[in-house]
């Protein structure tokens, strides 16, 4: 299912930078146009993503015998990427205007259809960070947030064009433009750090590791002991690793039923989870 949304993302993008680009054109505002050269990278995104959630959903094979999960790792740092280029255009168009700022005479039916860009990808932003959440996807949840840093561009390119319009002062628009620019370069940073920690085997996060210990702890009640339990998130797999201690006079059949028991419930607490268990005499007890 989640390439579906990732692939219907790529139209949506297209339709609201071609809304974008015909809302410039009507106001000739410069912080529309920014927002319009943020839109193309939208573009170039949703197609990176929907290349990336399809890789990522192949079986495990010879060459990755540990599944394709990572590939959306690598479509959030391009995103990401992608993001910090949209706020480097943007001040580059902003930094441009400043000597000069101009707007069209009726520029009003300009800030509508951006407006209405930026309902539409507000609305699609929700469905994809519900969907990429609910499947553990980070290449829909970075698009979802890629979109979202473009919403914020949206509304404060109209709130500033009004002010504009309102006191007079033109010299708001590009002034706007940079301030939007500086919030997008904050937020390609971020999703750029979060995916990377991601592709270097990052822990999962404090709820999911409760979670984990939990349903080992419950499952292996006729085991000495659990040690070296870790723990990390490729993509929507969690990889679950740890050592079980059992008594030594204990049968294989039994140790293993343990084994079973643990995989089972950890698959319960996080249904993408893949556990391995390494079974040790009591004399490894720590």
């Amino acid at each position: 299912m989640p390439h579906k949304f990732a692939l219907w993302s790529i139209p949506v993008a297209i339709v609201v930078f071609l809304l974008k680009l015909l809302a410039w054109q009507w106001t000739g505002s410069v912080a529309l146009l920014s927002d319009a050269l943020e839109s193309i990278v939208n573009v170039v995104a949703a197609m990176i993503a929907f290349y990336a959630v399809r890789l990522s959903a192949k079986p495990a094979d010879d060459g990755h015998p540990f599944g394709h999960s990572k590939a959306e790792y690598l479509s959030a740092v391009a995103e990401g990427a992608m993001i910090l280029l949209a706020a480097a255009l943007v001040l580059r168009e902003a930094i441009a205007a400043l000597p000069d700022p101009s707007l069209s005479e009726a520029p009003m039916a300009g800030i509508v259809i951006n407006m209405v860009a930026a309902a539409m990808n507000g609305a699609w932003a929700m469905v994809l960070i519900r969907v990429g959440r609910a499947n553990r996807s980070p290449a829909l949840v970075a698009s979802a947030r890629h979109i979202l840093t473009d919403v914020l561009t949206s509304v404060g390119v109209v709130v500033g064009l009004f002010l504009a319009l309102a006191t007079g002062w033109l010299i708001l628009d590009p002034i706007l433009a940079i301030l939007v620019a500086l919030n997008i370069l904050r937020e390609g940073w971020g999703l750029l750090k979060e995916s990377v920690d991601g592709l270097m085997d990052g822990s999962v996060n404090d709820a999911e590791l409760q979670a984990i210990e939990a349903a080992v702890s419950q499952a292996s009640k006729d085991a000495l002991q659990v040690h070296d339990l870790r723990a990390r998130r490729s993509g929507p797999v969690v990889f679950v690793e740890l050592h079980l201690v059992v008594p030594k006079a204990m049968s294989v059949g039994a140790a293993h039923d343990i084994c079973d028991r643990i995989e089972a419930a950890v698959e319960h607490a996080l249904p993408a989870a893949r556990t391995t268990v390494h079974v040790e005499p009591e004399s490894e007890l720590v």
